[in-house]
């Protein structure tokens, strides 16, 4: 009987051990190399907007519930503020005569 490239399996008739052929393997590795290239493709690009939009500070309301005074410099307030509730603290002076 005459095979097309596809195996054929008879009732009763062992199975090869490897049924897979050097053009099939090849282009197995071929689809997996891509898969994964497009997968580290997109997990990259989501690491970078994650990063992008969590990532940037904006000290533009210092008044918010997370600044606080610290202490004084001359006759300004120091101000530790934070986003989030992150760990990470600014601190800028506060002057109210220079507004």
């Amino acid at each position: 009987m005459k095979s097309n490239g596809c195996a054929i399996l008879i009732p009763g008739e062992k199975i090869p051990n490897n049924p897979m052929t050097e053009d099939d393997k090849y282009a197995l590795k071929e689809f997996l190399t891509g898969a994964g290239v497009v997968v580290g493709v997109i997990a990259a690009l989501l690491i970078v907007l994650f990063v992008l939009a969590n990532g940037s500070t904006d000290v533009s309301n210092p008044t918010s519930s997370n600044a606080e005074v610290v202490g004084k410099y001359k006759e300004c307030d120091i101000i530790q503020w934070t986003k989030h509730n992150l760990a990470e603290y600014k601190y800028f002076l506060y002057c109210e005569k220079n507004k």
